[in-house]
């Protein structure tokens, strides 16, 4: 039985490795300029066990949730990209990519509605929320949440994008 599930789990790792492979071979024939969120896959996965004075919450959800981030191999597909296409991938930062519109550039919360769906306070623009992040880092675009002047700090909302259509 032992061996039985050890070849699952080792064909399981061959397919993933497989598709990572063939997947960033594609990518990196494809495009010029590769932009990826640069995600914290080490501090996604953590553990939400906590202590005995202070227990975790959803803790086998969150347990469950960490197998599927590190099953899907994430880290390992950016990595290879970089191998592939040396000097073109980049990494955008991923805050704020989810609540930022893709139109006119507004970031606020209200924005993202649910899990799939990002309407724009400002402007009423509507879209699938992920296809709208993927246009934010496709375009290189993250927000910080300080305030700044441009050059010494940040600012608050990037440069426009000039206008797409849906």
């Amino acid at each position: 039985m032992k061996l039985a599930i050890a070849r699952l789990k080792a064909h399981e790792t061959d397919t993933r490795k497989d598709w990572t492979e063939k997947t960033s071979t594609d990518i990196a024939r494809r495009f010029d300029v590769i932009r990826v969120e640069d995600l914290k896959i080490g501090n996604m996965t953590r553990s939400a066990k906590g202590t005995l004075e202070n227990p975790g919450r959803n803790v086998r959800q969150k347990a469950g949730l960490n197998r599927e981030i590190m099953r899907s191999g994430w880290g390992l597909l950016v990595r290879r990209m970089e191998d592939k296409a040396p000097g073109r991938v980049e990494r955008v930062n991923p805050a704020f990519t989810s609540q930022r519109c893709s139109a006119c550039g507004h970031t606020a919360p209200e924005s993202r509605k649910s899990q799939a769906l990002f309407a724009c306070v400002a402007c009423g623009f509507t879209l699938n929320a992920d296809v709208n992040a993927a246009r934010n880092i496709a375009a290189g675009h993250a927000v910080t949440a300080r305030e700044g002047d441009g050059v010494t700090r940040p600012v608050n909302r990037e440069p426009q994008l000039l206008l797409q259509s849906a």
